[in-house]
């Protein structure tokens, strides 16, 4: 069983590790879309779309629904939003943790120039 969940959570951060995929997850956060709506919010052409849609329909991250000519798209699972967040949450850790420590280590050239500075 063990095996089984590493396997699925592995496969499942892989199907997450492209940028446009996380995009259209964090636009789909939003509530539903068509495929038109997500390609004017990304920039992108609709097939580039519908490609990264594909995959993430194909490891069920998101649903599709008919509606007229218009495929809708939605996150199946909720959770997803949350998923996100604490992804933010964590970039913005390490982005402080950076930021402090350049901080740091720009007090640290300022103090070794002052020490370098003859007398």
């Amino acid at each position: 069983m063990n095996r089984q969940l590493q396997e699925f959570k592995a496969d499942f951060f892989k199907v997450l590790a492209h940028p446009m995929r996380i995009r259209i997850l964090e636009l789909l956060a939003g509530g539903e879309k068509s495929v038109n709506q997500l390609q004017a919010a990304l920039g992108v052409e609709a097939a580039a779309v519908s490609q990264q849609l594909a995959v993430l329909r194909s490891k069920s991250i998101v649903d599709a629904k008919k509606d007229g000519t218009k495929v809708i798209y939605s996150l199946r699972d909720p959770m997803i939003v949350e998923l996100l967040a604490v992804a933010r949450k964590i970039f913005n850790n390490h982005l402080i943790t950076t930021i402090n420590m350049l901080s740091n280590f720009g007090l640290d050239q300022t103090a070794g120039e002052a020490n370098d500075k003859p007398e």
